[in-house]
């Protein structure tokens, strides 16, 4: 079995594009426009085949979640593997919220705020 998509509404989508183009590589398919029901969205794909969609429709309310302070139940952040973007990232005054650092289970990681404040995890393999 193979994960589809993760989707994430926004009502920044242009900006969320651009950042996960920028940062993580991700391709970005034509917008997807439906002027009769107020909904447009892109699908990024990044090199390893995995696929994020962004959407934005008017009237989908803003989340309750506090990324900074508290995490709350279900999704609690995406991850991407990578290692360039750290200082890309801080230089465009992205919030850092951890790290970078080396984890227990051997991993080397940071964790960040897309523009929409979803929490990412940015790991790669620790090799010594």
């Amino acid at each position: 079995m193979k994960l589809e998509h993760v989707a994430i509404w926004t009502h920044k989508l242009e900006s969320l594009k651009n950042f996960y183009v920028r940062y993580f590589g991700g391709k970005a398919n034509t917008k997807y426009d439906n002027p009769d029901k107020g909904f447009q969205s892109y699908f990024l794909t990044f090199d390893s085949g995995a696929r994020l969609e962004l959407m934005y429709k008017p009237d989908i309310p803003e989340k309750n979640n506090d990324a900074e302070e508290k995490e709350h139940l279900g999704i609690t952040h995406l991850a991407f593997g990578l290692t360039a973007c750290l200082k890309l990232m801080k230089k465009d005054g992205y919030k850092i919220l951890s790290g970078p650092g080396k984890t227990g289970d051997g991993y080397y990681e940071f964790e960040a705020l897309d523009p929409d404040n979803n929490r990412l995890e940015v790991t790669t393999l620790f090799i010594e």
